[in-house]
């Protein structure tokens, strides 16, 4: 009972400790269980199933069996079940941010904030459930009218990480589920807890059986039966690019549509035309945010030279100023990281960018409070050839480098095989449109760090994914264009 104590909710009912297929919750079987641990600690939570091939198959049979019947729901009705689940998600806002605090690890204001986000996905997917529209296109026969319409492609896969672990569910599954798509999620084992609230809600909402599913267990052999079931049309990714190429290799077999949200690396332009400590303070915003485990995040800090010492002053002092702790301390900005191997490779980040020359301004070190615990670390003077410089950190380190002309500010920025966002910061307008034009990425920021929500089409370029979420585009990823040609 100790583990199950840690856990504290209004309404214990969300707190599941079962996968939830076809309306209905599964304990495990002989495949054992998966213990969860809160990462500001340490100490378990609790268990989930440890499912493999045989479950996820009973969830596709019973998808691919809903799919008959949800695809001919009107759009309204798919969306008055959309709105429903959207009100149970805020009715139950605390309960939910409290569980992704315990289970990930981050402040609970910013756990609220991403139910807030991740309902917002719901809601918007509700309303563009009814404005999914094909077109009709002027003749080029006689006696035939020619149209299109969006049908939905189909079952749907969903493979969500650990950093976001609400968001980037609905994000996915609401724009499937409006589209008539149902949709199997398999949560990161290190979050699952969020995903089984989530589908307890959908539950209570009315969604019907086998729209909604959640799976839990090893991602090999789950994630080995969507990709060998031809009947699992869509498969949507959000992780590294390193586990995207391998999952578009293996979609490839029963030619899948692939949507895929991979690695960030963003780089943060700041030219000598800003204030210094603005743009300082915008940068910690930018790079500190989920400590630091953000596919968003400002990896690679480029300041151009004239306010290069100065910016680095104002940096380095509102970095010390960041409280760490766990997720339910007052005032904490900064939590522990996900796993060992998240600081590890902070650490590894830091030691090879000082062998190198690299100067440390603060921080450096694992932090004080111990275990998965890092202090937030400002480096300066950092080059292309370090490790920081060419790799996603995903953990508090920022990285800073100084440039001089706004063409190797830009080089600086391209040289790399990521390019979701970008961030720029100058009060030039001309130089705001040259840059906004030429920066290879899906997203630029320009003079602000919120960009995301609801209606923008989230995505990068390069290796940094396929497809877009949110916004129209999001529901397309999830729906063929039929062309109809009729006589007359």
């Amino acid at each position: 009972m100790g583990a199950r104590n840690a856990v504290q909710l209004d309404d214990m009912r969300l707190f599941r400790e079962q996968a939830y297929i076809n309306g209905k919750w599964y304990a495990a079987d002989d495949k054992g269980v998966i213990e969860v641990t809160n990462p500001a600690d340490e100490s378990a939570l609790g268990t989930i199933p440890h499912m493999g091939a045989p479950e996820t198959a009973r969830a596709i049979d019973t998808a691919h069996t809903a799919l008959a019947t949800w695809r001919r729901q009107l759009a309204h009705e798919r969306a008055d079940h959309l709105m429903a689940w959207h009100a149970e998600m805020l009715a139950h806002k605390e309960d939910l941010a409290r569980l992704m605090t315990l289970e990930q690890g981050k402040p609970i204001g910013e756990s609220r904030g991403e139910i807030d986000y991740a309902a917002s996905f719901i809601r918007w997917y509700a309303e563009e459930a009814r404005r999914l529209y094909g077109c009709t296109i002027p003749t080029h026969l006689h006696g035939r009218t020619l149209f299109s319409q969006h049908d939905p492609v189909g079952v749907v896969a969903c493979i969500t990480p650990w950093n976001f672990p609400a968001a980037m569910i609905t994000r996915k599954a609401a724009a499937a589920i409006a589209a008539g798509c149902p949709v199997i999620v398999r949560p990161a084992s290190e979050t699952p807890y969020s995903a089984l609230a989530l589908a307890e809600l959908a539950d209570r909402a009315g969604l019907p059986e086998g729209v909604f599913s959640v799976v839990t267990g090893d991602a090999r052999p789950i994630c080995g039966e969507f990709f060998r079931d031809s009947r699992v049309r869509a498969m949507s990714f959000t992780g590294s690019t390193e586990v995207g190429r391998l999952l578009i290799e293996q979609g490839a077999q029963t030619v899948k549509k692939m949507s895929m949200e991979l690695g960030g690396h963003a780089p943060f332009l700041a030219f000598d035309d800003m204030d210094p400590k603005e743009a300082a303070e915008m940068a910690v915003a930018a790079k500190f945010q989920t400590t630091g485990q953000d596919c968003l995040a400002a990896n690679r800090i480029y300041v151009q030279r004239g306010i290069y010492e100065t910016f680095l002053k104002h940096f380095q002092a509102a970095t010390d100023r960041l409280k760490v702790g766990t997720g339910f301390e007052e005032g904490v900005e900064l939590g522990p990281l996900m796993n060992q191997g998240a600081v590890d490779k902070c650490q590894d980040h830091v030691d090879d960018a000082v062998a190198q020359g690299a100067r440390v301004l603060t921080g450096g070190d694992r932090h004080e409070r111990g275990g998965l615990f890092y202090q937030p670390t400002v480096l300066a003077d950092v080059t292309p050839q370090m490790k920081i410089s060419c790799e996603e950190t995903f953990g508090p380190v920022a990285s800073v480098a100084a440039f001089d002309e706004e063409d190797e500010a830009l080089r600086l920025a391209n040289d790399t095989e990521y390019g979701l966002v970008a961030y720029l910061f100058t009060h030039d307008n001309s130089r705001i449109l040259r840059l906004s034009e030429y920066l290879e990425y899906g997203m630029v920021a320009v003079n602000c760090v919120k960009i995301t929500g609801a209606p923008i089409p989230f995505g990068g370029f390069k290796q940094s994914g396929l497809g877009r979420e949110g916004g129209h585009e999001g529901i397309t990823e999830f729906t063929e264009v039929k062309y109809v040609c009729m006589a007359f």
